[in-house]
């Protein structure tokens, strides 16, 4: 009993850092270029939803980088000690990006212009569906087998990145080819909905299920 509540081995700890470490900055790098497209094609296209999927990736890019920063110590007390602070940053950025998606939703849907069909908004949507689902999934597993409650919740956050390019892709198709631009918001307003409740479970530790780590795990996070 005592055996299974170690958690990983200091070498097995060490491997799951270094692939954290490795799939935050593919994470980074991604939506970089992500927000780049999106927000230019929006700007073109004139499409609240595709600057909003892009303004979503600036955030992304802030939850993962406090992972980043957090994973950058060598010592595993500090990155223990880095967590409650990443975990700050991880909640003020669902949070953040409930209020902007209700808001830019809610325009959107009082009509304050059409927006034009864009070819290169339903690509990088449907990019997006396609990586994003299978880097969270890995951090994901590999924050919880380490015991990190920001690992996990950055995770979270990639995988409601995901959630978003497929509203964003089904928005995008309905608009170009029914017409359908009330699509697009209405499911963006449950996805806020889903942000908040993130949020919150970020801001008080909550979501990882590994166990105990050298007598601490996500489940005992000091967060309050």
């Amino acid at each position: 009993m005592t055996a299974l509540s170690l958690g990983p081995s200091p070498a097995r700890r060490d491997a799951l850092t270094r692939r954290i470490r490795l799939l935050v900055a593919v994470t980074i790098a991604y939506n970089v270029i992500e927000a780049v497209i999106a927000l230019t094609a929006g700007t073109i296209a004139s499409s609240s939803a595709l600057v909003g999927f892009g303004l979503d990736s600036v955030i992304e890019v802030s939850s993962a980088a406090a992972v980043a920063w957090q994973f950058s110590a060598r010592e595993h007390a500090v990155r223990e000690t880095r967590e409650r602070t990443a975990l700050r940053i991880i909640s003020v950025s669902f949070f953040a990006l409930a209020a902007y998606v209700a808001v830019d939703a809610v325009r959107a849907l009082t009509g304050t212009g059409e927006a034009e069909p864009s070819p290169l908004g339903i690509v990088i949507a449907a990019l997006s569906l396609a990586v994003m689902p299978f880097l969270s999934a890995a951090q994901r597993r590999a924050g919880r087998e380490i015991g990190s409650a920001s690992a996990v919740a950055d995770s979270k956050q990639t995988l409601l990145c995901t959630y978003l390019s497929a509203v964003l892709l089904v928005g995008l198709v309905l608009n170009a080819t029914l017409g359908w631009s009330w699509a697009d918001p209405v499911a963006a307003l449950a996805i806020s909905v889903i942000a908040v409740k993130e949020g919150r479970d970020a801001w008080r530790g909550k979501g990882c299920c590994a166990p105990a780590s050298q007598g601490q795990g996500c489940g005992k996070s000091p967060v309050r």
